[in-house]
């Protein structure tokens, strides 16, 4: 009988790989689409040779200066949202949260608009955006405040006894009403060139990516991911509660705190520089579920893989769907992500009646 247990569980795993390795492949085929879709046209193996630096010229310049750093922004991004959505619904048990629905991203992007217009992280022009930020330092930690600032009062209101999925969800509505408000408070005073600036910013637009900004995007995004994986097993632990977790030498409350730093880094980095992006951090984890279940150790890099390859086609449909004129990216996700919220309330509420 354990031999049959242990059998079924050895190919359960290898399921659960294999579905891995086809996300990756099939992100790894849209990798290429993406470069080779755009206003300029080409085709895929005009897009290898660039890349092996056999062509030069027209391609290669908007290759490398242009679609790539979009393509890196895209995939970082999807991959940083899938992966804080995916662990603050473990530690949150609440299959309704991510960075946007909690207002985490709306506390970042406060934070970046109060940067840009208040400290003077920008350089004004008139033309473009009307802001070039020329110090993103204080931007990227006035946008990790507002968000660990989010996630803080996420916490208490989480911690609150009789809490329910529903009262959390409430206050990262309310969170995100609060921070909205103050972003309109600061523009107000604002001059106009600056209120422009910053109501571009929070449109989650993929083109804001360059090679200035994918480095440090990247460090944050696959560190929070590699040292967030290690903790797999202690994410799978504290699903069984506190008292579980006690017993087994996990310790829950420290976790979870781990989990609300990295997240509200990450989303801060995310939105500082690309704006606010909404929904990829609640739909990349319900789709991952599907294909690998609850099981934290794959959940966690296949919602990371699912997020990226939902921006990248969200990304490609922005670039498309008015051509050759480019929709933020943000409006594109808000569009099929805000049904799809719509869907899981109704269907937690449902579960909560029955």
């Amino acid at each position: 009988m354990s031999h049959i247990s242990y059998d079924f569980y050895e190919s359960l795993i290898k399921r659960k790989k294999r579905v891995f390795s086809i996300l990756l492949l099939i992100f790894a085929v849209f990798f290429f689409i993406f470069l080779a879709t755009g206003s300029y046209r080409t085709d895929i193996l005009s897009v290898f040779s660039t890349i092996l630096g056999k062509e030069h010229g027209t391609i290669s310049h908007i290759l490398w200066q242009i679609r790539i750093p979009r393509l890196l922004g895209a995939t970082l991004a999807g991959a940083g949202l899938g992966l804080s959505g995916c662990v603050l619904q473990n530690v949150l048990k609440n299959p309704l949260v991510s960075p946007f629905t909690l207002g985490l991203s709306q506390g970042a992007a406060f934070g970046a608009s109060f940067a840009i217009i208040v400290l003077g992280a920008g350089l004004q022009h008139k033309t473009g955006e009307g802001i070039t930020v020329f110090s993103y330092y204080p931007v990227v930690i006035c946008a990790f405040i507002g968000s660990l600032f989010s996630i803080s009062l996420i916490f208490v209101v989480s911690s609150l006894k009789g809490a329910t999925r529903e009262v959390v969800v409430l206050a990262g509505i309310a969170i995100s009403a609060f921070f909205s408000a103050l972003t309109m408070f600061i523009q107000y005073f604002a001059e106009d060139v600056q209120v422009a600036a910053s109501v571009f910013w929070t449109f989650g637009d993929i083109g804001k990516a360059t090679w200035k900004n994918i480095p440090l995007i990247a460090f944050f995004v696959v560190g929070g991911f590699l040292y967030l994986l290690t903790r797999s097993n202690d994410l799978n632990v504290i699903k069984w509660g506190d008292d579980v977790a006690k017993t087994l030498g996990v310790k829950a409350k420290s976790i979870r705190m781990q989990v609300f730093l990295i997240t509200a880094m990450v989303t801060s980095i995310i939105t500082s520089f690309l704006g606010i992006i909404a929904f990829v951090g609640l739909i990349a984890p319900h789709i991952g579920r599907l294909f690998v279940g609850e099981d934290e150790r794959f959940l966690i890099p296949v919602s990371t893989v699912i997020g990226s390859l939902i921006l990248v086609l969200s990304d490609m449909l922005a670039r498309k769907i008015i051509a050759p004129n480019v929709l933020p990216v943000g409006i594109i996700t808000s569009f099929f992500g805000a049904p799809f919220f719509l869907y899981l309330l109704v269907r937690s509420r449902d579960a909560n009646h029955s």
